[in-house]
């Protein structure tokens, strides 16, 4: 078992515009007797997984699903030799050798290395899913977990590959990481804790 997601502490990075993370006490043992930990972050806070409702007005939200749907049958796909602000390709997912081996899989972790420039300015400069590649991902309903902040480029906002992936009602899970030693195969349980257009998760790989 790993698990496959970044705490949240006070401080932590956030996408542009979101909101700040806070953990405050509330309630300590020194005066009161228990302690009680105050949060404030945004739906969509470090490892999160998005729902439709989260770029398509009448979207589904996370409220929407059964919670079977948030255990997967993984795949992964070493991408690492895509750059900086580079696009992911449908040839760089055959070249991970993706173009027959998804067919029992229900989840696809693009796997770039970008978790390593977590809480740098380099971490927005991040590869990303071209067009094709989500359509690609979308056409064999496949729900996509990344190592980034987001499938598309950071600035784009036309999203297009989080509407070709949710308008497909293909979940995406964005910022995992500690993806080293996985196998090709594996299960992953990404558990929502709220249930509108996003939500925190923790991910935990198994096999």
């Amino acid at each position: 078992m790993q698990d496959l997601s970044h705490p949240i502490r006070t401080g932590m990075p956030t996408y542009p515009g979101d909101p700040a993370v806070s953990l405050t006490p509330h309630a300590t043992h020194e005066s009161d007797g228990y302690r009680v930990t105050s949060l404030s972050l945004g739906s969509h806070t470090g490892t999160h997984v998005d729902a439709p409702a989260h770029v398509d007005p009448g979207g589904k939200t996370l409220a929407d699903y059964p919670v079977e749907r948030f255990r997967f049958d993984a795949r992964l796909a070493d991408c690492r030799g895509v750059g900086a602000g580079e696009a992911v390709e449908v040839a760089d997912l055959r070249s991970a050798g993706l173009e027959t081996d998804v067919a029992d899989r229900d989840l696809l972790v693009v796997r770039t290395g970008w978790a390593d420039h977590w809480d740098t300015d380099a971490y927005l400069d991040h590869p990303y899913l071209a067009p094709g590649a989500a359509a690609w991902c979308a056409e064999r309903v496949l729900a996509v977990a990344l190592d980034t902040p987001s499938p598309d480029p950071f600035g784009d906002a036309a999203l297009p590959a989080h509407h070709a992936l949710l308008g497909a009602d293909c979940l995406v899970i964005e910022n995992v990481t500690n993806l080293s030693g996985l196998p090709a195969r594996f299960a992953v349980r990404a558990l929502p804790v709220l249930g509108v257009d996003g939500s925190p998760v923790r991910v935990v790989a198994e096999w």
